[in-house]
């Protein structure tokens, strides 16, 4: 094992699935000659040339249908967003084309390809800048949405996304990208849809998924201190969901805690709290509880920020008041 930042595992599934494979290839805005926005394509220009690593210009529902109509031609495109704010303006390639295309044309044409880029906050970027989407494309049949937490995961599941013969939303974050992990020399690949048990407990599980995992993991070693043993599972892939390993993990611990960084309203975590009333509901010690994004636009000035997600004390809170421990 080496220590990588979040920026290089990227940067070395791209480039090993492209090497694999002639068929993939990487286009989106500053990929090329600029490395990439947040350098995640540094170097990939040099290698592969300017017919696989393609600037494109400041016009996502284009380059996003360029993609989807070379995808559908044998092809495996990459598409990188500069963000998923940016996105927006691709949401109806992604979900009217993209998404349907096997089912529309009777199986004859799919669409391997990977949406990714930097999703969620970051900071003091506005409320336009700051918007996390996983529920928003999870909702969508034919979409598979990933949200890594790290670049040991981060690596793993994007080669497996760009094997994938599926339209893979694979959301990183712009405050990751250089975070450290331990990533393996050798050659790995995740399965897409299952969860990892990050911290094993008996007392309650905490459910996460994306950088907001730093917090769960925080709080996790907070409770340890007082004796309370929490379960933390990253669920990695949001679509498809692995509600075996949620469903098992409550019926060990009886309780359950839900954090995301995301709005409350038609939530991930919303979905995992139907999931778990309909197959532990008798397991259940304690309602399910949840910790979500304020439902505002996200703020620009720093206390309002703070204010507006959960924290580690936040956690702590909730899952005593889950063990009836306030």
């Amino acid at each position: 094992m080496r220590v990588i930042q979040f920026r290089e595992a990227i940067q070395e599934a791209m480039t090993e699935e492209m090497r694999r494979d002639e068929n993939v290839y990487l286009l989106g805005e500053e990929v090329a000659q600029y490395n990439g926005a947040y350098k995640a394509s540094k170097g990939m220009l040099d290698e592969f040339g300017e017919k696989r690593v393609i600037d494109t210009p400041i016009a996502e529902l284009g380059f996003a249908g360029i993609a989807v109509g070379s995808a559908m031609n044998g092809l495996r495109p990459i598409v990188e967003f500069m963000t998923w704010n940016f996105a927006i303006l691709a949401a109806d390639q992604i979900i009217n084309s993209a998404a349907k295309m096997l089912q529309m044309s009777g199986g004859q044409f799919g669409n391997p390809i990977v949406f990714r880029g930097p999703n969620g906050t970051a900071g003091q970027l506005g409320a336009t800048h700051s918007q996390s989407f996983e529920a928003l494309y999870s909702m969508v049949p034919g979409l598979k949405v990933i949200t890594p937490s790290n670049p040991y995961d981060a690596k793993g599941l994007l080669k497996a996304a760009i094997r994938d013969e599926n339209p893979v939303v694979f959301m990183e974050s712009e405050s990751m990208y250089g975070d450290k992990g331990e990533v393996p020399e050798g050659e790995y690949v995740l399965p897409i849809g299952k969860a990892d048990i990050k911290r094993a407990g008996t007392d309650c599980t905490l459910i996460s998924f994306g950088k907001i995992m730093k917090v769960a993991l925080a709080a996790a070693d907070e409770l340890a201190k007082e004796g309370i043993n929490v379960e933390v599972i990253d669920i990695r892939t949001i679509r498809p969901l692995d509600v075996d390993t949620i469903v098992e993990s409550v019926k060990k611990t009886n309780r359950a805690v839900l954090l995301e960084e995301s709005w409350p309203y038609a939530s991930i975590s919303s979905e995992i709290t139907y999931q778990i009333q309909s197959n532990a509901f008798d397991y259940l010690d304690a309602p399910v509880r949840r910790l979500t994004q304020s439902d505002t636009s996200f703020a620009f000035a720093k206390p309002l920020i703070a204010e507006a997600l959960p924290g580690v004390e936040d956690v702590v809170k909730a899952v005593k008041a889950s063990m009836y421990e306030l």
